[in-house]
């Protein structure tokens, strides 16, 4: 009989793949948390099917209950990047629909039974799996490194050698440059930390309380658990929309001359 550390500590560990020999088991800094991987590309995935079904088979006069849904999404993320970002690029909007879709379907399977998913899979000789991809601090960091890459992009191309500009003289004016410095570096690598550990923290604390949850007697875990699953959905949303109204608010300070 496995003990409560014992029990934490499987629900807490990944699929991981050694990518020096490619075998399953840590190897160190060349390991790939294969379930983040994978159920990252699979809910990628059933987006672009769902929104590309909805697409071809779009219905002007009566739209389905689908249709509806995305056309919700698609008009709520239209009206925050219309309302937020300041710059021309065609990429915002898809780029913020994409995130917010992307983070709320992988922040929702955290609603799944912990026990369900690796029960099935233990069947098939798989020990550990974790479910939720955003409860992995390297998701959340991936997505937001990318985030920042598009900001150093933007900065660049759009103000030119306004940019140099700015960061010698904004906020303290010219003759204070060298803090001028190292407060616009420290602004700009404090955005892919604050971006990822936020979101991390947020779902990897929600999952460690429904794995305490679960330790309870079954019969005593559906208030609990329930409570915490209405209450999660809050986050699951609010987590989602915060990532994405960040990426719009960091991306338009980019286009921002100060």
């Amino acid at each position: 009989m496995s003990t409560a550390p014992n029990y934490i500590e499987h629900h807490l560990q990944h699929l991981q793949l050694n990518l020096t020999n490619f075998t399953i088991g840590s190897g160190g800094f060349w390991t790939l948390n294969l379930d983040t991987f994978i159920v990252g590309l699979m809910t990628a995935v059933l987006i672009g099917a769902v929104t590309r079904y909805v697409a071809v088979n779009m219905q002007v006069g009566r739209p389905g209950h689908l249709q509806n849904v995305v056309e919700v999404a698609i008009g709520f993320v239209d009206r925050t990047v219309r309302e937020t970002y300041h710059g021309k690029s065609q990429l915002i909007a898809p780029l913020a629909l994409t995130l917010f879709l992307w983070i709320f379907l992988m922040n929702t399977l955290d609603l799944v039974p912990v026990d369900f998913i690796p029960s099935l899979l233990s069947m098939a000789g798989v020990e550990h799996f974790k479910i939720v991809p955003t409860a992995d601090v390297n998701m959340t960091f991936s997505m937001s490194i990318t985030v920042f890459f598009l900001i150093l992009f933007y900065n660049f191309t759009v103000k030119g050698w306004k940019l140099g500009k700015e960061v010698l003289t904004s906020p303290f004016g010219p003759w204070l440059f060298p803090v001028n410095i190292f407060f616009r570096l420290l602004e700009e690598f404090v955005k892919p930390f604050s971006l990822a550990l936020r979101l991390f923290g947020n779902m990897f604390a929600g999952e460690l309380i429904f794995v305490l949850i679960a330790m309870l007697p079954w019969w005593s875990q559906w208030l609990p658990g329930g409570i915490w699953a209405i209450f999660h959905i809050l986050i699951i949303t609010v987590q989602a929309f915060i990532f994405m109204m960040l990426t719009i608010v960091y991306l338009s300070m980019a286009h921002d001359v100060h």
